[in-house]
């Protein structure tokens, strides 16, 4: 992520356009932008007024690198940018990102066979697309001047009202040839998508058309999902295991899940609630889209299921009640601190920039069976739940352990035992075939909070770079 490009584009964004916000605007859109609060008016100690430009400078002079990509999304979301800078902000937040590659002559081949009727038939959904990754409107008072128009203007009259334009020129015009490798993915990807092209046929396709050029250089749009009734399409490397959504999580468990099959012949699973237990079960069964599941989307669950109006309070409850799902010494499990420890600094480490971040949730069911290992035996599915579980953007699963030593020994610690230790190894592979990144953590490493610390600021910033 490119942090000082991040910088200077807030500041021409927002600091360079302090003119059209007055004195009493800036506290408040600061606080919107999650940017530290400005000085005030006057300063204290000369008595001398501080300009508007000098207050929001100071704002964001006093963000740190790691703080910047919330802020830019929090520009993009919320502020008036025109698409030359909307793109620079993307572009910088995307770079470095973990993308599949598309090199130019496969963007070339792909143009060359892209069949442009299909998308002309939808052509406001199209123009709509078109739009929210490139920059269309360029200089919109040009035709006035005598200048060339809008390539909006030119795309609406040379592809949509006539076939002037071959998809390759079209490209061209657009940028998508030089584009970033995000950039590109992403247009892959809305070309496929069902708000650009309400059409199956129409869909699969454009899909076997772009597989057939992709798969050369090691890619391939997958079918990952639907929406309205459509399959959605995301592009993956080839050889990936396939990133379905998640239909419902179940985590932070106090007990086992009564879970039963509502329908067998579509495969509806049905977690039932009893009144007795009923804050004993956590399930999220909200849609989970290409963003993941971030903690503003479990806070806003939390809060409609709990009824909770006041934010702060709900935020702190659900933590408090997912961490009172982890593993503890009162229950006999000594080994059980590293857990608490992640759990907390996660958290504590990304305390500034909470609503954006991948929520991390506890003790998550991955395997559910209402026999018992033993009555199982050699069929038994010895990995039943994840210490911890991270939904992160393009479908991402990151599963987080934190092995203490009865992952390897017998007799309270003390005796190896290579059979255990095996299982643990087997139970990884298995997560990794599955399609997850499993990231291990020794209990020693974690159980000391002040050497944790250091640890895992130095992990997360690395694993979510890519947020």
């Amino acid at each position: 992520m490119d942090v000082a490009s991040l910088r200077a584009l807030i500041d021409e964004t927002v600091v360079s356009r302090y003119q059209v916000f007055g004195h009493k605007d800036i506290p408040g859109l600061c606080a919107s932008l999650s940017m530290p609060a400005p000085p005030s008016k006057v300063d204290p100690h000369t008595h001398r007024e501080v300009s508007k430009h000098e207050r929001l400078a100071a704002s964001l002079e006093a963000c740190r690198d790691e703080e910047l990509p919330v802020i830019a999304r929090a520009v993009l979301a919320s502020q008036p940018v025109n698409a030359v800078q909307r793109n620079a902000l993307q572009d910088a937040l995307w770079q470095g990102s973990d993308c599949v590659e598309v090199p130019g002559r496969t963007r070339r081949e792909l143009a060359a066979s892209l069949p442009l009727e299909d998308y002309v038939r939808h052509a406001d959904r199209f123009l709509t697309m078109l739009n929210s990754l490139w920059v269309l409107d360029n200089d919109p008072m040009a035709a006035w001047n005598g200048g060339v128009r809008t390539l909006r203007a030119q795309i609406t009259q040379y592809v949509i009202n006539n076939e002037d334009w071959d998809a390759v020129f079209l490209f061209e015009q657009l940028g998508c040839f030089d584009a970033p490798h995000p950039r590109f993915a992403r247009f892959l990807e809305a070309l496929a998508a069902p708000s650009t092209l309400p059409d199956e046929s129409a869909q699969r396709q454009f899909v076997e058309m772009a597989n057939v050029h992709l798969q050369r250089v090691g890619a391939q749009l997958q079918e990952a999902g639907e929406e309205d009734g459509y399959p959605l399409f995301e592009l993956i490397r080839t050889g990936e295991p396939p990133r379905r959504r998640p239909r419902q999580v179940i985590f932070a468990t106090l007990a086992k899940p009564d879970i039963r099959i509502s329908s067998v012949l579509d495969g509806d699973l049905e977690v039932i609630e009893q009144a007795e237990r009923a804050d004993q079960v956590l399930v999220y069964d909200r849609v989970i889209g290409n963003d993941g599941l971030r903690w503003r989307d479990l806070l806003n669950w939390w809060q409609e299921k709990r009824g909770i109006t006041d934010t702060e309070q709900a935020r702190s409850a659900l933590f408090e009640r997912m961490r009172a799902s982890l593993p503890n010494e009162s229950t006999g499990q000594k080994e059980s601190r590293g857990q608490d420890n992640l759990y907390w600094l996660y958290y504590n480490i990304h305390h500034h920039e909470p609503d954006d971040l991948p929520a991390l949730l506890p003790e998550v069911w991955l395997h559910w069976d209402h026999q018992t290992i033993k009555q199982r035996r050699e069929r038994a599915q010895q990995h039943i739940r994840m210490d911890f579980l991270l939904l992160m953007p393009g479908r991402r699963r990151i599963v987080l352990e934190v092995d203490g030593s009865q992952h390897y020994t017998d007799n309270q610690g003390t005796v190896p035992n290579t059979g255990k230790y095996a299982a643990t190894m087997a139970a990884d592979r298995e997560l990794k075939l599955l399609g997850y990144q499993v990231y291990r953590f020794g209990h020693d490493e974690l159980k000391d909070i002040e050497h944790a610390r250091p640890l895992l600021e130095d992990f997360f910033s690395r694993l979510l770079k890519a947020v």
